[in-house]
């Protein structure tokens, strides 16, 4: 399964928010999207699953396994949103339902595209949780969110993005809200996830240092427009663009070093 989007452009409310993107995530990449604040990384993610806010114009091609997704109804859209792609949003927090049981939520993504009993689901719940090794499976999945820490909910929301094996995980942010430690434990099941499953992953960050835990080649964004394309590594050692050299002064010292290992 590999993913291509061409000159794919964005307005809301009259304004252009991404303008002219074009990238691939062929089978098995790891690929970045990394820009600064409201350079258009997230809104790409969104157009990707046809989850952009009302009202949104949307042109250019989105092709998914060869399949054009942009102006495709929202049924299909709905079959391959969990059951081919699968995504982590940036706050579990507000991602998360608060009245639900966390192992409810991870499974309801099968219970509506596989149809499975409810038995079978509550099973599952207990797999996927530790599947991302959220600790004591059989308790936590029977938990809310309020009662987990934030790494807890990351991992619950990554369970939820897995549940159905997607071919394509996309991660918008998905260890901004999380210290430095958990960060780098939610890094490391995702990397893991990705290599051990075989799926292609589309990581969506604005720290440089991140994305080269867990991405190979990443695509550059500045209001809405690719600014540099090229592998993480030479992003790392030789920026062309000043915003990628300006991403690299930022970068977080403690998850890469200049010289350092990237293991």
């Amino acid at each position: 399964m590999s993913l291509e989007v061409s000159d794919l452009t964005i307005d809301i409310a009259g304004r252009r928010v991404v303008d002219g993107v074009s990238f691939a995530v062929p089978d098995g990449a790891r690929v970045g999207l990394i820009g600064e604040s409201g350079s258009g990384k997230s809104l790409t993610a969104l157009a990707i699953l046809g989850l952009l806010p009302d009202g949104a114009e949307v042109s250019g091609s989105i092709r998914w396994n060869g399949r054009e997704l942009v102006g495709l109804r929202d049924r299909d859209l709905a079959k391959v949103r969990g059951d081919e792609i699968g995504m982590v949003f940036q706050e579990p927090q507000t991602a998360l339902n608060p009245i639900r049981t966390v192992g409810r939520q991870m499974v309801e993504p099968i219970r509506i595209h596989r149809g499975a009993s409810r038995k079978a689901a509550a099973a599952r719940a207990v797999e996927l949780a530790r599947t991302v090794s959220l600790p004591d499976p059989e308790a936590i999945v029977a938990r809310y969110p309020h009662q987990l820490s934030g790494g807890q909910r990351q991992r619950v929301a990554t369970a939820m993005a897995l549940a159905c094996d997607p071919d394509l995980l996309i991660a918008d942010e998905p260890t901004t809200a999380l210290d430095v430690t958990i960060q780098a434990e939610v890094l490391e099941l995702l990397r893991g996830l990705v290599a051990d499953r075989g799926m292609s992953l589309l990581f969506i960050t604005h720290d440089l240092a991140v994305l080269a835990q867990v991405a190979d080649r990443a695509v550059v964004l500045e209001r809405g427009r690719v600014v540099e394309e090229g592998e993480v590594r030479a992003l790392l050692t030789a920026p062309a663009h000043p915003v990628t050299q300006g991403l690299l002064r930022d970068a977080t010292a403690t998850l890469w070093r200049p010289g350092g290992s990237d293991e």
